[in-house]
């Protein structure tokens, strides 16, 4: 075979930059799982501090302000009405500056307040999609999408609005002891009699966080199996509408909402007992203010003025025992959340860089699988003692029965998963000991069933190489056989294809997919069946075009079909999970009873 002679190419993604608008985190989550779940979450609050305290303060401002209203009445009442020492007046417009203030710092106080809840939302969400980003394929095998977006949306919105409101609400909760201050300046007994009934709202408080846990768990958990189920028809649509299954699927759905509904009512129950007697309790103390109050005010130890005040401080305290109560219930909700999200975050992914790795240089593109044994989690070995040897400029072609492993083969390559024994090396390098952003960068793959965004067909073309010109993206679609039948479209390569390319045949998704994977050129291609929904005619023309971009490169074929089996110059033939035979076409039909099997039994799928 003719070699050419190419100098060593240093392959790095190029990355487009994110808008300066969408910063990435400032900080992250605690890794020490040891730790309780909201200082873990410190980090991201903290990292907004500016705001957040910028927030907290003209919350304490408007507080204090709005506290000295109620005194105000007091001394108009008793200066101006009952006395005359002062001009009514006076107090009024004292009044009417207070009550301005402490609107505008309230103003402030919650739209910096809902700027900093929707950043640190922003933040969390950011950090679990990187994490998720980095997950390897094993961890996707283990959890439904509809979990994963479930923790994503809904858990993330719990935990961001304890984060963010709760300390509000602790600071109108602060309102108690500043209204216990301008009682005590007021009077003494009095306020103490008005605040009997503090100890008992606590205590209600503490049995209703305890029973709230294990509902608000459940409810999240039964909102992620509905998310699932929804999740999983929409994507399915079409093999549900295909089998008529709708009514099993709505009797599923059902059944999810059944227990979803029964958990809500189990929480509602819940907060019924105990929210009444938490937000109703401090009421009392209007009657004890009454009694003693009113007896101090026959007996004229005390002005009508400080009843009044007495029972507006009091009805202030409403509002912030009602949010005490809901201050219970979201952190309930926000705690189990917490877990759920820390759950996917504290996984570490099974296939990383090795603290040594080194990036890839491509020299000659030689691949080599040496004594391979694999097997998936849970399940038989794949393959067992497989050999094979590629170089660059060839095109070999894997073939066996339907789960001999021939996919496994090309994922082990990509390090989609790692061997288990045995060694997979890209020129004598281990690709466990090169980063896998430089592997992947250097190993182009298309999958039989292809994915594509919903986005344009160019940037379906253009998503491994962004900054590619459009004369680029149509050399790649014209070597994919693809070129003619976008040109046919309405819009051409800006039409805009459906979730996961659904408007398109299966051939088109796959020949998208092609001339995807071609544009990086990359030196190593595997191409998994990637015509295998391909008309003869139009694949014939997509090999013609693939002889030539493969001159180059190492080119590994997994195929069953006959025309795509002559793309390659060597075919090899795997069963029991190792190599079994290797040849030309016309060597193997004269050597190999099994090869000659495999393409009877391809000849005969209807696929």
């Amino acid at each position: 075979m003719t070699t050419v002679d190419v100098p060593p190419q240093r392959l790095v993604p190029v990355p487009t930059p994110p808008p300066t608008r969408h910063a990435a985190p400032r900080a992250t989550i605690r890794p020490d799982d040891g730790k309780r779940w909201i200082l873990r979450a410190a980090p991201v609050v903290l990292s907004h501090w500016v705001t957040f305290s910028s927030a907290l303060l003209t919350s304490v401002v408007s507080l204090v302000i709005t506290m000295q209203l109620p005194d105000v009445l007091n001394q108009a009442i008793s200066q101006s009405l009952a006395l005359h020492r002062t001009p009514l007046s006076h107090y009024v417009w004292e009044a009417a500056i207070l009550g301005t203030v402490a609107g505008v710092a309230g103003l402030v106080a919650r739209q910096l307040m809902m700027r900093v809840a929707y950043a640190i939302e922003s933040d969390l969400r950011n950090i679990l999609y990187a994490h998720l980003s980095r997950m390897s394929f094993s961890f996707y095998d283990r959890h439904q999408s509809g979990q994963l977006m479930s923790r994503a949306n809904s858990d993330i919105r719990a935990v961001q609005m304890y984060l963010t409101f709760g300390p509000f609400i602790v600071v109108q909760c602060l309102g108690a002891f500043i209204a216990f201050g301008f009682m005590l300046s007021i009077d003494v007994p009095l306020a103490f009699v008005s605040m009997a009934t503090i100890p008992f709202v606590s205590l209600s408080a503490v049995r209703m966080r305890r029973g709230l846990q294990p509902a608000s768990w459940l409810i999240q958990s039964r909102l992620a199996e509905v998310a699932t189920i929804v999740d999983e028809n929409i994507n399915g649509v079409r093999v549900v509408k295909s089998f008529a299954s709708e009514e099993r699927e709505l009797r599923s759905l059902r059944r999810a909402a059944d227990r979803l509904a029964w958990a809500y009512v189990k929480d509602a129950d819940l907060r019924a007992r105990f929210t009444p007697v938490v937000q109703n309790l401090s009421q009392l103390g209007l009657v004890f203010v009454l009694l003693l109050g009113g007896y101090e005010v026959i007996h004229g130890h005390l002005g009508v003025g400080a009843i009044l005040a007495f029972s507006s401080y009091i009805v202030m305290l409403q509002a912030p025992f009602q949010m005490l109560g809901m201050l219970v219930m979201m952190g309930q909700r926000a705690g189990v959340s917490a877990q759920r999200v820390y759950e996917l975050l504290d996984e570490k992914p099974s296939i990383a860089d090795a603290a040594d790795a080194t990036e890839l240089v491509i020299l000659d593109g030689t691949v080599r699988y040496t004594d391979v044994t694999f097997g998936y989690p849970d399940g038989p070995l794949v393959l067992d003692g497989f050999d094979l040897e590629l170089h660059r400029g060839e095109t070999v072609a894997l073939v066996g029965r339907t789960g001999s492993g021939k996919s496994t083969v090309g994922r082990l390559l990509s390090r989609f998963y790692d061997v288990s024994g045995g060694s997979v090396t890209v020129d004598g390098q281990d690709v466990r000991d090169i980063t896998l952003t430089s592997l992947r960068a250097a190993v182009g793959v298309v999958m039989e069933e292809p994915f594509l965004f919903s986005a344009s067909l160019r940037d379906n073309i253009a998503y491994g190489v962004p900054q590619a010109s459009d004369a680029q993206v149509r050399a790649a679609a014209v070597a994919a056989g693809a070129d003619s039948f976008i040109q046919e479209l309405p819009d051409g390569y800006a039409t805009v294809v459906g979730e996961r390319g659904y408007t398109l045949s299966g051939g088109q998704r796959q020949r998208v997919a092609l001339a995807r994977t071609l544009l990086v050129e990359a030196p190593i291609v595997v191409l998994d069946d990637a015509t295998s929904s391909v008309d003869v005619e139009v694949e014939a023309a997509i090999h013609d075009a693939l002889r030539q971009h493969s001159a180059e490169r190492t080119v590994l074929l997994i195929a069953h079909r006959l025309s795509t089996i002559s793309l390659a110059d060597r075919v090899v033939v795997l069963d029991g999970g190792r190599v079994v035979a290797s040849g030309t076409h016309a060597e193997l039909l004269a050597t190999s009873p099994l090869y000659g099997e495999i393409l009877a039994q391809a000849a005969g799928d209807p696929a």
